[in-house]
């Protein structure tokens, strides 16, 4: 099957999208995964049955006809998406990179998709995926064709202008507090409860730090590194060397990203609790794997 509207990625971003447009419009789209022909191919063919979009066995066969693309893969595979999908692109068609990379990493993919005749956007998803779906903010930079598209899907975006990388430095750079704020509630209450002051230190800091509620931050930012780790460490990575091109070291970022792999190698993933069920999870998980030498 050949369809305008293809997805290359189609994990939990491009099936969210895809279910927030939802059926009789996504019944003629088109996916392509790598994880198709892995252990979670399983995994695609569900999420392509539940939003009705097709579900394709190579890249050249989810570009054939296809007039717009979102490329949704993970932070370090963007380049190689853009690479592996060049040759396969139809002339003329635009490609919405929604990728949390660099905006080196961006301005690389452009050159690709661009040399081979299509039409590159520089496109940064602001917020969680869930539970905005298609209506997540969204901040574009690019040429300004691209923009009926996202009109007529019902986008909630932003245009920031035509310069590729301009919207993925406001993404970059805004994860080193983003995401560096939950790496440092990962290091400073995995501590308090091994000292015993759990509870001491949410209080102090609720106490010096209002209005935040401590416990609903430190429970949803625990969460988040359980759940998307791995994807929130390669973005970390980007952003360290997006940090690094503008003359920093990036140790921060760094850092941050060292505890988000940390977090992630745990697989932890889709487990519920209040902040203190978290922090024993996380513990026993780290014991286990400290005992079994990974």
């Amino acid at each position: 099957m050949a369809a305008e509207t293809a997805f290359i990625g189609f994990g939990e971003a491009g099936s969210a999208v895809a279910s927030g447009w939802g059926r009789p419009a996504t019944e003629e789209m088109i996916a392509y995964d790598l994880k198709i022909h892995g252990d979670e191919a399983d995994a695609i063919l569900q999420a392509g049955a539940e939003t009705g979009v097709a579900i394709a066995e190579t890249p050249a066969e989810a570009l054939a006809e296809a007039r717009h693309v979102l490329c949704l893969v993970t932070a370090d595979q963007a380049v190689a998406a853009a690479r592996s999908a060049a040759p396969h692109l139809a002339s003329g068609a635009i490609w919405y990179d929604g990728n949390s990379c660099a905006p080196d990493s961006k301005r690389e993919a452009a050159a690709l998709i661009e040399g081979a005749g299509g039409t590159y956007v520089d496109m940064a998803i602001m917020a969680p995926i869930h539970p905005g779906l298609h209506r997540t903010a969204l901040l574009i930079a690019g040429p300004a064709e691209a923009l009926p598209f996202l009109d007529e899907m019902g986008m909630n975006y932003r245009y920031r202008g035509a310069e590729i990388g301009s919207a993925s430095a406001v993404k970059m750079i805004r994860s080193v507090m983003v995401k560096g704020i939950e790496a440092l509630s990962a290091e400073c209450f995995i501590a308090a409860e091994r000292a015993g002051v759990l509870d001491d230190v949410l209080d102090s800091l609720q106490a010096s730090a209002p209005p935040s509620d401590w416990r609903e931050r430190a429970e949803y930012n625990l969460e988040r590194m359980m759940q998307h780790g791995l994807r929130r460490a390669a973005e970390m990575r980007e952003v360290t060397a997006t940090v690094a091109a503008l003359g920093l070291d990036g140790s921060m970022a760094g850092a941050t990203a060292d505890w988000q792999q940390r977090i992630g190698d745990l697989e932890l993933r889709g487990l519920d609790g209040d902040v203190r069920e978290r922090l024993v999870m996380i513990e026993e998980a780290l014991c286990s794997s400290a005992i079994s030498g990974t």
